[in-house]
């Protein structure tokens, strides 16, 4: 009958469902490819985003760097030439210019040298101006009107406008004052444009005539107030410059066509020539489109810029065209025409942008990023290139003066976020990797922990030797789970009981400690209710600690509490080394005895030295708070008794003649000071120097009291 009952309880407390290691392999696999999936899912997520914001940051750190690089150029330039214009050769030369441009009006021209301008106009300047702008040109509308003008372009303009051979010309040999003039300062504007890379160098006089050219173009000589390049940002920014009246001044044009150029992007940088008020005329040097391109391509150098294969930085202007080339038409002209036609650029446009190979004043960029930039704004976007491909663009205004400019560092997505790309395979690879593996792993570990009730005996056994650490690991929904479960819930609450009894017998034994003797702790935890006794040979100290009340009057509670527990703790530091007991402490009161729980044979020398020691420890205080405390010390030595005062709140106390005498004597005098009864001193008169400090009367007899000195 018992065998049955037991079979049928034990088949009743059997509940259905998967085996033990049915049940660890499903939450195994569960928890941890949830686990791979949810951490996967999070690390594709931050490392995503981290890339994507460390592709914005070099890019635009890119943008910030070629900024500062472009500004810094415009900077230098400025500068550069008001120093220029400010020296006395660029004075001089304007006025040696001007005077010998002036006796040329006067001069005469035979007609076989007025025939050799007028072909150099029909046959030369004009077919080349055609050909490079595109357009029908009159020749007639730039032929020289003054006499200056023709003469001086007879003598010094290449007639086939080989203007690397007309820099080169020192003197023309004619006697002229202006000859005499370019022979003086011909190798100083050249060797200014040859080592500074302008691409020219002119001088105009008040009136507006270029009376002295380092190239010795087709612009020599013409007036730009009256002449046929009167509307062009070379006359603006001279009108500018000279009405200015200030030789600081600088004025800088934009990229605009011009025609002695043959129609090529070109801008000036103007500044009065003159000091002291003294305005001679003004002087213009020709940026070179080559050296802002070389700034902005890094010398086409755009991989070692960090802009990899798809990257580059430009210039773009208030009319959203470019003020600096393309990459992709210096890399590869022929997409880039395709591409640019793409993205909506007029088919001409491009053409013409290949046929002249370069994007200034051509290439239009509507992007978003310009657009943003032109308003003031600084930031990153993505969208729609000039070149039709999607991109990331860092854009920002510059700041330049004279100049709407914008700057844009700018790559295509495809290669920005390839490291993205290629972070979301290996992620997937590597999560893919990691749940095979789990799987494989649950599959064994399922096997090797189907039989937890090992470690439950392991563990009741080392309960039971007294180790109250033991827990087993949780196991799941079944039988050895819970009393797994049943078993930690006992080994804790076991444990925190044990560890609150600890605590609570370390609280009373410091406390107790702190209290009273050893001895009377002992006699205390042994159940002895009245503890009383009798010493016979103990030193007493009573001392009072004068001034704190002042000194601490403007002291906050905290700082008061803090300086005064400061000052304790080293009375009974050094008490403990002396082999002296602390009795009680109160705020400006400090009992001690020597040789009351230990009996010592020299408990008065002892005494002595701590009241001497506290007394230093006192100095050094007021030495580190600049106060002026003292304290004023009484001993005695004799007969005492001590023990526990009070049962609900306990109190070890010291009573008895020696320690009523050690509270008088001390107040025998209102001085601080060490004072002693009668008694010590008699035991110390040979080893200390003691002076009488007054008397009191004990029981109708008169003591002296002595003052150690």
């Amino acid at each position: 009958m018992a065998n049955r009952l037991g079979a049928s309880a034990t088949t009743s407390n059997r509940r259905p469902g998967f085996s033990i290691q049915s049940k660890l392999l499903v939450m195994l696999l569960a928890v941890s490819i949830s686990s791979s999936l949810v951490v996967g899912l999070v690390g594709y997520v931050s490392g995503r985003d981290s890339l994507r914001a460390a592709a914005y940051a070099r890019l635009t750190e890119t943008r910030e760097s070629k900024a500062r690089e472009i500004t810094n150029f415009f900077t230098d330039t400025e500068n550069s030439l008001v120093i220029y214009s400010r020296g006395s050769t660029a004075i001089n030369a304007v006025g040696d210019f001007t005077a010998g441009f002036d006796q040329l009006q006067d001069a005469q021209l035979a007609p076989e040298q007025n025939a050799a301008v007028d072909t150099l106009y029909a046959d030369t300047f004009a077919p080349g101006l055609a050909a490079a702008s595109g357009q029908q040109t009159d020749p007639a509308a730039f032929d020289p009107s003054s006499t200056a003008e023709r003469y001086l372009q007879y003598q010094y303009t290449d007639k086939a406008l080989d203007y690397d051979k007309s820099i080169q010309v020192d003197d023309a040999g004619d006697g002229s004052a202006w000859s005499a003039a370019n022979a003086k300062y011909q190798d100083y504007f050249r060797t200014l444009i040859e080592r500074f890379g302008y691409e020219d160098a002119l001088l105009l006089d008040t009136t507006g005539n270029v009376v002295y050219s380092a190239y010795k173009g087709v612009d020599l000589g013409t007036n730009v107030n009256s002449g046929p390049y009167k509307g062009t940002s070379l006359a603006s920014g001279y009108q500018a410059a000279l009405a200015s009246h200030d030789p600081d001044y600088v004025a800088i044009s934009d990229f605009e066509g011009y025609q002695p150029s043959n129609d090529k992007p070109t801008m000036w940088i103007m500044s009065p020539v003159g000091a002291n008020g003294t305005i001679g005329g003004v002087m213009a040097l020709q940026i070179s489109l080559d050296s802002i391109n070389a700034i902005m391509t890094a010398d086409q150098g755009w991989q070692n810029d960090g802009l990899g294969s798809t990257g580059e930085t430009y210039l773009a202007g208030p009319d959203e065209l470019m003020r600096s080339i393309s990459r992709e038409l210096v890399e590869n002209p022929q997409q880039y025409e395709k591409d640019v036609v793409s993205a909506g650029t007029p088919p001409a446009t491009a053409a013409r942008a290949v046929e002249v190979g370069g994007t200034v004043l051509l290439q239009p960029v509507h992007t978003l990023a310009v657009e943003d930039a032109l308003q003031g704004q600084t930031g990153v976007v993505e969208g729609t290139s000039y070149l039709g491909t999607e991109n990331i663009a860092a854009s920002a205004p510059l700041d330049i003066t004279g100049l709407n400019w914008v700057i844009v560092a700018r790559v295509d997505t495809s290669e920005a976020f390839a490291a993205v790309d290629e972070f979301t395979r290996n992620m997937i690879i590597a999560i893919v990797t990691l749940i095979v593996i789990v799987s494989l792993l649950s599959l064994l570990l399922a096997q090797v922990f189907a039989r937890p009730v090992r470690r439950l005996v392991g563990a009741v056994r080392n309960v039971a030797g007294g180790d109250l650490n033991v827990e087993v690991a949780p196991g799941s929904r079944d039988e050895f789970g819970n009393l797994g479960n049943a078993f930690n819930d006992m080994s804790r609450s076991l444990r925190i009981k044990q560890s609150l009894i600890d605590e609570q017998t370390a609280e009373k034994e410091k406390l107790l400690s702190t209290l009273m003797p050893a001895s009377v702790v002992k006699r205390y935890k042994e159940g002895h209710e009245t503890i009383a006794d009798s010493h016979q040979d103990v030193s007493v100290l009573f001392a009072d600690l004068i001034g704190y009340d002042d000194f601490s009057r403007a002291l906050t509670p905290e700082r008061e509490l803090a300086l005064l527990n400061g000052i304790v703790a080293q009375f009974d530091e050094a008490a403990a080394r002396g082999g002296v007991e602390t009795v009680r402490t109160l705020r400006e009161g400090y009992l001690a005895s020597c040789g009351l729980a230990v009996p010592r044979v020299d408990n008065v020398r002892r005494m002595l030295d701590f009241a001497r020691e506290i007394t230093a420890i006192i100095g050094r205080f007021n030495a580190q708070q600049s106060t002026t405390l003292s304290l004023r010390i009484g001993i005695d030595a004799g007969a005492v008794s001590s023990g526990l005062v009070g049962r609900a709140s306990l109190a070890y106390d010291m009573w008895g003649d020696a320690v009523n005498l050690a509270n008088r004597v001390q107040r025998v005098s209102g001085a601080s000071g060490i004072f002693v009864s009668q008694t010590v001193r008699d035991q110390m008169r040979d080893a200390v120097t003691f002076t009488e400090a007054g008397t009191i009367e004990i029981d109708g007899v008169t003591q002296s009291v002595w003052m150690v000195q």
